[in-house]
């Protein structure tokens, strides 16, 4: 980045959902370990997909240009009750179901310039491993089988609930609205999730100890994430959504197999992004589709539009906030195209506004601050550029920083990595 020498690097402190405090962020080991909850390919992808995966690119590049290497995982849910339901109202077969839809999530972020994992595996990937997961926390009796179906005995765990903090009372309306089934006469108890799935009629279904059926939908991302990035990962993140059962599960599950914790060091939730005050799902129907978004803006748009809210704040769809965020990419993208023949010895130094990005994104990624830091620095390259002064340091600085929300500005499309790596990743998944 133009005038590096010049600017500090402030060591990164973000937000923990476990401790519920922005602390210090130091990895584990040289590479951090980073995995986040991937889609259910279906009816994707809407904005609140795209703000999770958008933060987390974000951080990763942040991450980088602090130096540190990364080691991304995210997952691809191919089985669950949701694509099943899905399926059957479409009268399609899941895995094609899920196949196109995956195919579409990817060419969306290939078109937003959101790097991909280094790994992206199905569930159905990892089934000897998610059976043998299950298997363990049988013989460390945690779980219980009945019925064909394994479940994770709540009792049996005292430490449940302290990342969400919430009482079983609590909990038990919220996991019922999240794919819990409280009167399932299999179960001990009616905050037991399941592990294992017994197969139901016209449902796919794999071998197991206990018979035919499907992983649970909390075992597949724990399994996941240990098989990957190691028994303690650095951060695992997701939309705030997820909190409760998800990840309160997978916390559950991964450090009763291993008697170790925790699972993860640092917890990364991003907010929900509303519409008329409801958050955006496809459970409620009231999706603002990227596909649709990108038929009227342009990546870099989006992607400040994204980036123009705190990862932690719930926000409003805005689609003024849209227009706004266009002005601004034409505004960057017109700052880097200055080609002057400088008429003035004094060169403009960009090293203060990098000082105040760098600042910003350190303190628990406050994008929005940083955004204006990159905005400024446009405005003052446009009025030197004018006075005949050498801005050619601060473009250099302003793509640099640029590159750290992932916009292309100038280029004619995506990264050639990001556009290769996904590719690699749909060859791998689909057939």
């Amino acid at each position: 980045m133009g005038s590096q020498a010049q600017v500090s690097m402030e060591p990164l402190q973000i937000y923990n959902s476990l401790s519920r405090r922005i602390e210090p962020f130091r990895p584990a080991h040289a590479t951090v370990t980073l995995y986040v909850c991937g889609i259910t390919p279906y009816a994707t992808t809407h904005l609140g997909h795209a703000f999770t995966y958008a933060m987390a690119d974000t951080l990763i590049r942040f991450l980088e240009h602090q130096g540190y290497p990364v080691c991304y995982v995210q997952n691809l849910t191919d089985v669950d009750d949701a694509i099943l339901r899905e399926a059957r109202r479409v009268a399609e077969d899941y895995r094609t179901l899920g196949d196109r839809w995956t195919k579409h999530f990817v060419q969306e972020m290939q078109t937003l310039n959101i790097r991909p994992p280094d790994h992206f595996p199905r569930a159905t990937d990892a089934l000897p491993e998610i059976i043998a997961t299950v298997r363990k926390l049988c013989e460390v009796e945690v779980a219980y089988e009945a019925g064909g179906s394994v479940y994770f005995d709540l009792d049996a765990w005292p430490p449940y609930g302290k990342l969400s903090r919430l009482s079983q009372q609590e909990m038990l309306p919220i996991a019922n609205e999240r794919g819990n089934h409280p009167d399932d006469p299999r179960k001990r108890h009616p905050l037991d999730f399941v592990l294992w799935q017994a197969q139901s009629a016209g449902e796919p279904a794999w071998e197991s100890p206990w018979g035919p059926g499907r992983p649970g939908w909390h075992i597949e991302c724990s399994t996941l994430a240990q098989h990957f990035l190691g028994e303690t990962i650095d951060i695992h993140g997701g939309g705030s959504d997820l909190l409760f059962p998800h990840h309160e599960s997978e916390i559950a599950q991964s450090e009763c197999r291993t008697r170790q914790e925790p699972f993860a060091r640092w917890w990364f939730h991003t907010a929900m992004v509303q519409l008329a005050g409801r958050k955006i799902s496809k459970s409620l129907g009231n999706l603002i589709m990227v596909q649709d978004l990108l038929t009227q803006y342009s990546p870099d748009a989006i992607r400040l539009f994204l980036a123009g809210h705190h990862y932690r704040q719930i926000w409003e769809y805005d689609p003024a906030e849209l227009a706004q965020a266009e002005q601004r990419a034409a505004s960057l993208r017109a700052a880097v195209a200055w080609s002057v023949r400088p008429r003035s010895r004094r060169p403009l130094d960009p090293s203060s506004r990098q000082q105040a990005f760098m600042h910003a994104m350190a303190h628990d990624l406050d994008t929005p601050a940083a955004l204006t830091m990159l905005s400024n620095l446009a405005a003052e390259i446009a009025e030197g550029a004018r006075a005949g002064r050498d801005v050619q340091a601060a473009q250099a600085a302003l793509r640099g920083m640029s590159r750290i929300f992932g916009l292309r500005l100038d280029a004619e499309g995506a990264e050639s990595a990001v556009i290769s790596g996904w590719n690699q990743h749909l060859e791998r998944a689909l057939p």
